[in-house]
């Protein structure tokens, strides 16, 4: 019998047929594409990537933690990211309910490239041996990052580097899990050979070589920490003793040291994005303008390919869009990373204000460039926050947010048409309880934010700015970490200070890990990897134990005409909480239902 080799993915064709299975005729099939026709071209090959590169585990616009990686329309997915069950911002779920993922398995994806890595090499007189090669570079790349996505969840997993047949006997197709040190180790060699094989410069939207040395430095931070510093926090169990999670801490450095190599590599080939003098814009600017000298690895959006995503409509309120639903806000606590807010006197008695907007003088670029403040303006309108009125106000601000709700003497209102002596009570932008659409902390978040954009062309599926999924800022930071964790601390300094003089902020005259772990903080506000800091830190069951995030509450005094501020727990009043459990997620039940060798579980489920 002819046989046909068999691709997991499915690829349309004219007449809407796909490959989905072996076909098993005496004659050619003619709705079927064989390997010749996929890669005996360079576009035959791009076609097959384009599934690869939709399906990477990229945690972008889209992605939700509890639902995992989102590639069509209709998203409402935005105010349930990362951000959100971390303490960067507050949305509608409270506590840290993610712990136990989403069941993230993407075996069939890594069949896909194991099929392209096996098969490439068998077209080099079609293709030419550079094409080959560089395509093989990607796929190593693409194959590390599909494992990448699976390390972090689980530790130990299965390595697979070939596609398994169908057809063998079950006890070859039930392997085992591996180490987790070995995962590991097998990520990072994939991506030395992505380095190795690929060309400097690739395609928006494609892996070149030095995404691939980006990409490492973060895998590499990554295991580096595991071994650090899950050697001392982490829960015990079979798993645990087999070494299917957790790496000796013995290997931290040699990790560390990898961190630090592969992010040097970049140094002289991408740079900080530096095009306008003022600080706030060019930060702003940075993550909206294509062709930026820091954009390392993008992922690309479409509303004509129905990929476009929501990031404008819903971190905006609806005053500011054809029809928002604004429901995740950046906290006070996020924004006091900067330093204390200058809302208080020394006596403990609110500043006053003429306008909310001075609230923002002082502060520094990237700060503004990364939040939305109350008096700040987009597309035309100004974020009037205000969550009520005080007819007068004496005392101090501890005391008055001390009082039960009942005992204090504010005016506060259900709408935003409601007036008290000719006022609006509350702004058209918040804070507010009675709606989804108004912000709960008294921030909006801007990063990202495409100011450009038409008040009436701001709504689902319309943003097709690109998610920056590796940038220099992160390489420096991610150098400046692994050169502080193996001593060396002069190099760590000056990669921050670059990132602080970009910013707008005064350099740091000596450097510590603190700074370091809160400059990350700032740096990458909103960008999905906060969470996976704290998991690698393993510090998230102390800075996620039983906490409260708070926002900060603009007031307009009536018989003063000035605006207070009060930092007041967010109106959502989450209690976020995390388990040591929570550091690895369970092995996904289904996955153990057919393959019984992925056991022991990890500690604790």
């Amino acid at each position: 019998m002819k046989k046909i080799h068999k691709l997991i993915i499915a690829i349309s064709v004219g007449v809407g047929t796909s490959v989905t299975s072996c076909q098993k005729l005496d004659i050619p099939p003619t709705n079927i594409f064989t390997p010749n026709i996929i890669y005996d071209s360079e576009s035959g090959v791009k076609s097959f990537l384009a599934t690869i590169y939709t399906n990477l585990p990229i945690e972008d616009f889209k992605y939700r933690p509890d639902q995992g990686f989102k590639t069509g329309s209709n998203d409402w997915e935005n105010f349930y990211n990362s951000a959100s069950v971390t303490g960067e911002e507050v949305g509608p779920f409270g506590g840290m309910d993610i712990g136990g993922g989403f069941g993230y398995w993407p075996y069939g994806d890594i069949r896909n490239v194991n099929t392209l890595i096996a098969e490439l090499p068998k077209h080099t007189a079609a293709l030419t041996q550079n094409t080959v090669n560089a395509l093989l570079g990607e796929a190593h790349f693409l194959r590390a990052y599909y494992y990448f996505g699976l390390a972090k969840r689980y530790g130990g997993v299965p390595i697979i580097k070939e596609p398994q047949d169908p057809a063998a006997p079950l006890s070859e197709l039930q392997v085992h899990r591996d180490k987790e040190e070995a995962t590991w180790d097998f990520i990072g060699a994939e991506l030395d050979l992505g380095y190795q094989m690929m060309p400097e410069t690739s395609d928006a939207g494609r892996a070149n070589k030095y995404a691939a040395a980006a990409l490492k430095s973060r895998v590499m931070l990554y295991a580096a920490c595991i071994a650090k510093y899950g050697s001392t926090n982490f829960v015990d169990g079979p798993a645990r003793a087999q070494g299917l999670v957790g790496i000796p801490g013995s290997k931290a450095n040699t990790y560390f040291q990898a961190a630090y190599d592969a992010a040097k590599l970049l140094e002289g080939h991408y740079s900080l994005y530096n095009a306008n003098s003022d600080k706030v814009q060019n930060y702003v600017d940075l993550f909206l303008k294509s062709g930026s000298p820091e954009n390392i690895f993008i992922k690309q959006y479409s509303i004509a390919n129905h990929t476009a995503h929501s990031w404008d409509d819903t971190m905006s309120p609806r005053y500011f869009t054809a029809n928002a639903l604004s429901r995740s806000y950046p906290t006070l606590d996020l924004v006091q990373l900067w330093g204390a807010l200058n809302v208080t006197n020394d006596d403990g008695t609110p500043k006053r204000f003429n306008d909310r907007a001075e609230l923002m003088q002082g502060l520094e670029p990237r700060l503004v460039a990364t939040i939305y403040f109350p008096g700040a303006t987009l597309r035309g309108l100004t974020f009037d926050m205000q969550r009520g009125i005080y007819p007068s106000f004496s005392g101090t601000a501890a005391a008055e947010v001390a009082k039960q709700p009942n005992s204090r003497s504010y005016i506060l209102a259900g709408d935003t048409k409601t007036l008290y002596q000719g006022r609006q009570v509350i702004g058209f932008t918040g804070p507010w309880t009675g709606g989804d659409e108004l912000t709960r902390t008294g921030f909006y978040v801007r990063k990202y934010v495409d100011y450009n954009k038409p008040q009436a062309s701001v709504d689902l599926n319309r943003s097709e700015q690109p998610w920056i999924d590796l940038r220099y800022g992160e390489i420096l930071l991610n150098r400046a970490e692994a050169a502080i964790e193996l001593g060396n601390n002069g190099d760590a300094l000056t990669s921050i200070n670059l990132l602080r003089s970009r910013a707008g902020a005064t350099p740091y005259g000596s450097i510590d890990l603190d700074k370091v772990r809160k400059e990350r903080r700032m740096e990458l506000a909103f960008e999905n990897q906060y969470y996976w800091d704290l998991k690698r830190w393993r510090i998230a069951d102390v800075v996620l134990d039983r906490a409260h995030f708070k926002g900060l509450m603009p007031y307009y005094v009536l018989n003063e005409n000035k605006y207070i501020f009060l930092s007041e727990p967010e109106l959502f009043n989450r209690e976020y909480s995390f388990q040591k459990q929570f550091y690895y997620e369970p092995i996904p039940g289904g996955e153990i239902g057919k393959n019984p060798n992925l056991l022991p579980n990890n500690p604790n489920y």
